[in-house]
């Protein structure tokens, strides 16, 4: 199994997945467990002195002016994890929680939050024994960290609050940490804080979000130029000489020269080249790239703050090079919040120009000769027409989830935190339109494959040829009407699988 060693210098986009998918094992570098000591060393210090610090000899938030005595500051760390564990609504997905416990942990291992060691052995201890915390769905604001759902870990680092083990068996918390050998930490000064005190839920499910896409956004290009191909479509507008020389968008480029790639050689784009009548084709068919590559560039950028932020130290307050301790609002999640609704946005879009595509092959006024609906037997069967209705259900909730998230502040903390980012709800919404443009490229995949094969004995390009060889495998191909949601399930899992790419390579 994967090894990941997180050091000072945290961890790569690719570690994150690992650990998060793959029950990578974790690794504490010597250099880490040093600078945690250090900075632990000026946090004591300052946690025996007289002058009030805020998050080792305070509360929290607006009762940040109490002053707390220290044979109640083991009481007040308790008290902070116990309190913020408010979390409501259905578990989320296990790779999630991973994803923000390795996220903190990264962060622990800075040496720049005043934590024990063992405190974040103890974390990478708790995943690598494969054991889950309960995070619930609602609870964050994303702001002054992703609280809630931090805090349901941090629970368990104490011995309490809920999880499963790595078979997914709930088990009482105290059993799980005995029966892997983890004994429970009894928090510090300041440990409680800096346990809570991050975007790492919603940075985790940003770059997981971004793995998915990079791989999305190559099948649909394929799947786009599949549908231009079986609706008697151009390859001429895909040519190099169109895009980047005259408009330099890298991702406009990208999408161009894959559709092209994937035309290369196909018998039914040759078969009309000089003998069509239409002087343009639709924009679903003509833009494919421009919109595709829009959404690759917006992917490209949200990359870039992920990065930003993946090398961040988020913790409030943190301690300095100096050995000084400072408040800081570095918790606040607007640069995350942000990019995850863009991404939103241009995944509702991409989503939207696949389903007008499909629409138009089963249209037999507007599919160029194909039958209705694609239907063995129109009028008896009914084909896909209502793989399309599907599809545009998909569509819709993709443009109601774009709705921003990162807009919608709601003071809290009687006002002490009077503007919040919002960011987990941001990424809540972005993981199930990415789940939903899954299906739809899946639908439009079926479709486009259905209608090539109905243009024979014209002959599709061979990467064509190679995609829905791959595809029957799962998904049968053209004949009466049949129980058609298993095929589509089956067509979803072959894209969210890569399956797209991988049966060209």
């Amino acid at each position: 199994m994967a090894e990941v060693t997180i050091s000072t210098t945290g961890m790569t986009f690719g570690d994150l997945v690992s650990i998060a998918r793959n029950d990578a094992k974790v690794k504490i570098s010597q250099e880490s467990l040093a600078a945690m000591q250090s900075s632990r060393d000026h946090v004591e210090e300052l946690a025996a002195s007289e002058t009030p610090v805020y998050g080792i000899s305070t509360g929290f938030g607006a009762l940040a002016n109490r002053h707390v005595s220290q044979e109640l500051r083991t009481q007040l760390q308790r008290s902070l994890i116990r309190s913020h564990a408010a979390g409501v609504g259905e578990p989320i997905e296990r790779e999630v929680v991973r994803a923000l416990m390795a996220l903190r942990l990264k962060t622990l291992c800075s040496g720049k939050t005043g934590v024990r060691p063992v405190v974040a052995t103890t974390m990478a201890a708790i995943l690598n024994a494969g054991i889950t915390p309960l995070v619930r769905e609602f609870g964050s604001l994303g702001c002054s960290g992703d609280l809630a759902p931090l805090a349901h870990c941090a629970l368990v680092l104490m011995g309490e609050g809920e999880a499963v083990d790595a078979q997914g068996v709930a088990k009482p918390v105290a059993q799980l940490l005995k029966d892997s050998g983890i004994e429970p930490v009894l928090l510090a000064e300041k440990e409680g804080l800096a346990l809570i005190n991050g975007t790492d839920g919603m940075l985790g499910m940003l770059i997981l979000a971004l793995e998915d896409l990079r791989v999305l956004l190559d099948s649909a290009d394929v799947v786009a130029a599949m549908s231009v191909e079986g609706l008697l479509g151009t390859d001429k507008v895909f040519i190099p000489e169109l895009h980047e020389p005259l408009r330099a968008h890298p991702g406009q480029a990208k999408s161009a020269s894959i559709m092209l790639e994937t035309l290369k050689g196909s018998g039914i784009v040759a078969s009309h080249l000089h003998n069509d009548d239409r002087v343009q084709d639709a924009y679903s068919l003509r833009c494919a790239p421009q919109v595709a590559g829009a959404v690759r560039d917006t992917v490209d950028y949200a990359s870039i703050v992920a990065q930003r932020e993946l090398g961040a130290v988020i913790d409030n307050p943190v301690v300095l090079a100096d050995g000084r301790i400072s408040s800081n609002g570095n918790f606040h999640g607007a640069p995350v919040a942000y990019v995850l609704d863009f991404l939103a946005i241009a995944i509702a879009d991409l989503g939207s120009i696949a389903e007008r595509r499909t629409d138009r092959a089963l249209d037999k006024n507007r599919s160029a000769g194909l039958p209705p609906f694609l239907a063995d037997d129109p009028g008896v069967d009914s084909g896909l027409m209502i793989a399309q209705y599907t599809q545009a259900a998909l569509v819709s909730e993709n443009k109601r989830l774009a709705s921003p998230a990162s807009v919608d502040s709601i003071p809290s903390s009687a006002m002490q935190e009077d503007h919040v980012s919002m960011g987990w709800s941001a990424a809540r919404k972005l993981r199930k339109a990415v789940s939903n443009l899954t299906n739809i490229i899946a639908i439009e995949l079926v479709t486009a494959s259905r209608a090539i094969e109905l243009r024979a004995p014209l002959t599709p390009s061979p990467a064509t040829a190679k995609v829905i060889s791959a595809l029957r495998k799962s998904v049968p191909g053209p004949g009466p009407d049949r129980y058609l949601s298993p095929e589509l399930v089956a067509a979803g899992e072959f894209v969210a699988s890569g399956k797209v790419m991988s049966a060209l390579r």
